[in-house]
């Protein structure tokens, strides 16, 4: 009869335990080329796509400085009175001849605080880059944390699935050497062999997922270091805990704090600076102007005052004015939408996390302790002949698939609570 070999026993209670182990359970310090999650993180937060948001936030503070300003004075110079019939006279162009010459400056008087409610929209404005940064140095660190973990989840299956590869090929070397010695069927060696062979596809598999895992990391880890810690332990960190008084659930104050809100309402605040600015259209901006005048034989001392007003005879910047009040209406909405919708993400994030730990929970305290039991059983009833291989076949694969399917429940997890982390408190997981 197929006899299970003692360090297959052995094997499956490692296994077991492994799979079952929590977050932070893993003992063992990390090798120095093997990147943590605090790494990924902060590697994220430096990432490309922050260095542009970032580039937006300078533009946006030159849109401040360029708004922050009075109308320049305009300095300008002119020559009149030339008479082409009578001729100009002898003597110096710029002393004697009867040429009327004046230089002067006009400055428009801005009224209705154009001024302060055009900075006021710009700083707003600049306020919303800021957040727009924030908000994409998040979303950078959720990504890079997701991939974080599916690549330790890939390495770990990796891991599994060669160590099943190896049980499954012994299996079916020893069930050909029974066949031979007239101790088992063909049939049932041929099935013990190709239960091996698909063991080792499942593992070749597993080795293109670890690639392709490696590779969606890569934006934020050096595919070298990847490929160093293939041959190391996988340490699973344990995000910790949320500080005391931390709500979880969506208050407003944490709402507030997102940066995807805080943009938002910076920009309905820049909105209504902008109505503001759009309404002191109304003020008409007077242009004054001075002069100095020198025309010779007449007198070379001569001031000129002067004053331009626009005529609004028919038009109160209507256009403007409407334009600027529909901005602020989709602001509004763009805000109360952006409001809406963060209140659900904290939401589902909370409810992720807490399905997922309990899935792991399950898998990790009873679903594969109950797989192992009923392989063990199975292997006592086939070596003592009360079981066919079939059925011994069918326990490992539902000990095999349920190893899996817990290493995946630990992954989940692992994601959903570091997410939920970094909407609660992203500091702490970068200290």
């Amino acid at each position: 009869m197929l006899a299970t070999p003692p360090p297959h026993r052995r094997r499956w209670r490692t296994l077991a335990v492994a799979i079952a182990l929590s977050l932070g359970g893993a003992s063992g310090s990390a090798m120095a080329a093997a990147p943590t999650l605090r790494d990924v993180l902060a590697a994220a937060r430096a990432a490309l796509e922050v260095r542009q948001a970032q580039q937006g936030e300078r533009g946006a503070e030159g849109d401040v400085l360029s708004a922050d300003h009075a109308p320049l004075p305009t300095l300008s110079g002119k020559l009149s009175q030339i008479d082409l019939q009578n001729g100009v006279g002898a003597g110096d162009p710029l002393g004697r001849k009867r040429i009327d010459k004046s230089i002067g400056i006009d400055w428009t008087w801005e009224r209705g605080d154009k001024r302060r409610h055009r900075t006021t929209a710009a700083e707003r404005l600049l306020a919303a880059a800021r957040a727009d940064t924030a908000e994409t140095a998040l979303q950078q660190m959720l990504s890079a944390q997701a991939a974080y973990f599916d690549w330790l989840g890939a390495r770990e299956r990796l891991r599994l699935l060669r160590e099943m590869a190896t049980l499954a090929s012994e299996a079916g070397t020893t069930a050909n050497r029974r066949r031979d010695a007239g101790d088992l069927s063909a049939q049932d060696a041929l099935r013990a062999t190709i239960d091996g062979e698909r063991a080792a596809l499942d593992l070749q598999a597993a080795q293109t997922d670890l690639a392709r895992t490696e590779l969606a990391l890569s934006p934020w880890v050096a595919r070298a270091a990847l490929l160093d810690a293939r041959s190391e332990r996988v340490q699973w960190p344990q995000p910790p805990a949320p500080a005391p008084g931390t709500t979880l659930a969506g208050d407003d104050e944490a709402i507030a704090a997102r940066g995807d809100v805080r943009a938002a309402q910076a920009r309905l605040d820049a909105a209504r600076a902008a109505l503001d600015g759009a309404l002191a259209l109304r003020k008409v901006d007077p242009t004054w102007g001075v002069s100095y005048d020198h025309y010779p034989g007449v007198s070379t001392r001569l001031i000129e005052l002067r004053v331009q007003i626009p005529l609004t005879f028919g038009y109160r910047y209507e256009g403007e004015i409407a334009r600027a009040q529909a901005d602020l209406s989709h602001a509004e909405l763009a805000a109360e939408r952006t409001q809406r919708d963060a209140r659900i993400d904290r939401e589902r994030l909370v409810a992720e996390a807490r399905s997922a730990r309990d899935r792991a929970r399950r898998f990790g305290a009873d679903i594969v302790e109950h797989a192992a039991t009923v392989l063990r059983q199975a292997e006592f009833a086939f070596a003592r002949g009360a079981m066919p291989l079939t059925d011994l076949l069918d326990a490992r694969r539902t000990w095999r698939s349920t190893q899996l399917d817990a290493l995946a429940a630990e992954v989940d997890a692992a994601k959903a609570e570091t997410a939920l982390q970094l909407r609660v408190d992203p500091e702490r997981l970068l200290r």
